[in-house]
């Protein structure tokens, strides 16, 4: 886990050490409303195949669904594409050329982004958070030092680092549906992803634009809708899509103040995960409504 993480973790229990006795009562009380909110756990009807809520406030977990079952993830790769390509410090400024070595030749999929347009690191990072862009992930890990091989290797090295026991990656995009996880695993990778300003920041970008120096600029759009619901507030998005892996998507956001991380896997279809993530936060906000109705009562 990279400092900061760390530092936040030691700054809670320092706080919690010096807490007030008015401070440590909210916090029980807070407990008591996650408790309630656990004798609820069978309510939400999730239709993703896989899912998990964790409560980062309380260390555990508030939901789960075959939590521990290996599956494809996606591009949910991509954010830890991002992390390694931003542990390197390789300068966001720099122009890389789209090359044809960065077209999807497994899945075929479609892009833009054409061979010889050229952006900057920083912007294909965007590109690759945001708008799920393959070619954009391709090119970051092409550029890597020691090229692709040598990213891929260091995303795996960094999975094991953060504990991620069952989880695999074989490229950088996503497309290789021998990018495996669980939804335990991708909770950890959430977490760490939260210790990257960048990566919040171009994660919960709604849209952007790209300028291309003579040829018309275009616009890029979030992959996840919930960016842009006022209603929610998102600190990390990623969304994923395969035939093998179904519709995928993780988050960590706040809900009633409280920060989760939610992992909805292998949801088939087309809004299913996104419904899935409002019932999360309808079920939540529910629950955490009843038991301070009860509590006062």
């Amino acid at each position: 886990m990279c400092k900061k993480f760390m530092l936040l973790v030691l700054l809670s229990y320092t706080l919690g050490a010096q807490a007030a006795p008015n401070d440590v009562t909210a916090t029980t009380q807070d407990d008591e409303l996650t408790s309630e909110v656990l004798k609820f756990a069978s309510s939400p009807k999730l239709r993703s195949s896989i899912a998990l809520i964790y409560d980062e406030q309380g260390q555990s977990s508030l939901y789960t669904k075959n939590a521990d079952t290996v599956a494809p993830i996606a591009s949910i790769t991509k954010l830890m594409t991002a992390m390694v390509v931003l542990d390197a410090q390789l300068p966001l400024e720099e122009e890389i050329s789209i090359s044809a070595q960065d077209m999807d030749m497994l899945k075929g999929t479609r892009s833009r982004m054409r061979p010889g347009m050229k952006l900057t690191r920083g912007e294909l990072l965007r590109l690759a958070l945001m708008s799920s862009e393959n070619r954009a992930a391709a090119a970051l890990a092409r550029t890597y030092p020691g090229g692709t091989m040598a990213a891929v290797a260091m995303m795996n090295d960094k999975a094991r680092e953060l504990g991620m026991k069952d989880t695999r990656f074989l490229d950088p995009t996503g497309l290789n549906s021998g990018n495996v996880s669980t939804a335990q695993d991708l909770v950890k990778m959430v977490q760490a992803a939260q210790c990257y300003d960048l990566i919040h920041e171009f994660t919960t970008t709604s849209s952007h634009t790209v300028g291309l120096g003579g040829r018309h600029p275009m616009r890029f759009n979030n992959t996840n809708p919930l960016v842009k619901n006022a209603s929610w507030d998102i600190g990390i998005s990623k969304t994923g899509y395969i035939s093998e892996a179904g519709r995928c998507l993780v988050m960590q956001a706040k809900i009633n103040q409280r920060p989760v991380v939610i992992v909805l896997l292998d949801s088939w279809g087309l809004r299913t995960r996104v419904g899935d993530a409002n019932r999360i936060k309808k079920w939540m906000e529910s629950a955490y409504a009843r038991a301070r109705g009860t509590r006062r009562s």
